[in-house]
């Protein structure tokens, strides 16, 4: 299991539908097997390989029926899964061997198919941005006149209004929008060096054919492989971090405003108690603290990974795949999270006179 996330019951607070499905096990697959196939016609394309034979091999790729039990072992004895991946296409046809996996390597296959990945988790954290943006503008419109006490370290210091304590909660997510389109083009892009970065089994073709790749698969085509500098995937870590985070202070702002004896804000569908059936607890602010601050400590672990020893790291890359999922998972849950609460605010502030 993933943490949380898909726990039998766990999964009822952590998990995330939409945010785990790209992150999946199937989809992860389905993204290598693009590589590959787009790989092979790109072969073809530039002449590497026969165009009609390049193509048979594409279209085996892409219709194959993996064994995920054998994709298991191989990776236990590997420590991935590409070779017995490859091995699994090849015996399937052993006539195209030279059209499938020919001068790339396992990384390739990973670093592109986690680009695919992230590719499609950007669409999914953008609209989920923009939403909760509209949703905290709803309010500001509803109830942003209102009075409340404004505090500093805790304390009461001088009348504000709603808008003023909503403004911190909606503003960064304009900034995350903004990071994130700018950030694209530096996790968005094909991974394609061979085995040792510098191409040398691709004819002299490899530019020609990582941007046949690039344009195939709708990612960015970078000037050279980048297999061995994550900085990119550390960046967008700590954008990951940076989101959960807003979503956070809001969180934490919420838990507060709902305390017995302030009474800031009435929220719906909040959280009963088996010891005290009068309380209501804020349980999807207290939610969005724990994930902002579970992606706060995984991000330190992303920078560890940051170090990938001369032109290929085993253990920084494991430990990547062991961290930018969770990372992944956590802000979408935080994000579904946070337009639930924000849709169920039913008041804040004192009504107007």
């Amino acid at each position: 299991m993933t943490g949380g996330f898909d726990h039998p019951w766990l999964g009822g607070l952590f998990a995330d539908e939409a945010g785990s499905a790209i992150w999946s096990a199937g989809q992860q697959l389905a993204y290598m097997l693009a590589f590959e196939a787009a790989y092979s016609r790109a072969l073809g394309a530039v002449g590497v390989v026969e165009a009609a034979k390049a193509n048979k091999a594409a279209k085996l790729i892409a219709g194959f029926d993996v064994d995920i039990a054998d994709l298991r072992v191989g990776t236990a004895r590997d420590g991935l899964p590409v070779p017995a991946l490859v091995a699994q296409l090849r015996a399937a046809a052993p006539d195209l061997r030279d059209a499938i996996h020919k001068g790339t390597s396992s990384q390739d296959v990973l670093d592109t198919a986690l680009a695919l990945t992230i590719k499609e988790m950007n669409a999914l954290l953008a609209a989920r941005l923009e939403a909760l943006d509209h949703g905290l503008g709803r309010l500001i419109a509803t109830f942003g006149s209102r009075p409340l006490m404004g505090r500093t370290r805790m304390q009461a210091a001088m009348a504000i209004t709603v808008a003023d304590r909503i403004a911190p909660w909606q503003t960064p997510l304009h900034d995350h929008l903004a990071r994130l389109a700018q950030m694209r083009q530096r996790v968005e892009r094909v991974q394609l060096g061979g085995a040792a970065g510098d191409r040398q089994e691709m004819a002299g073709k490899g530019a020609d054919i990582a941007r046949a790749i690039a344009d195939d698969l709708g990612l960015c085509c970078p000037d050279r492989p980048w297999h061995a500098m994550r900085d990119g995937l550390a960046e967008y870590a700590g954008l990951l971090s940076l989101i959960t985070g807003t979503l956070g202070k809001m969180g934490q702002d919420i838990c507060l405003m709902a305390q017995q004896g302030v009474g800031e804000i009435t929220v719906s569908g909040g959280g009963g108690s088996s010891a005290m059936p009068h309380k209501q607890n804020p349980i999807l602010a207290e939610l969005l603290v724990t994930l902002a601050r579970f992606n706060a400590v995984q991000l330190s672990g992303m920078h560890h990974a940051l170090i990938h020893e001369q032109e290929r790291s085993g253990s920084a890359w494991a430990l990547e795949w062991m961290i930018l999922p969770q990372m992944g998972l956590t802000t979408a849950r935080a994000l579904s999270a946070a337009i639930t609460l924000s849709e169920r605010i039913t008041a804040i502030g004192e009504p107007e006179k």
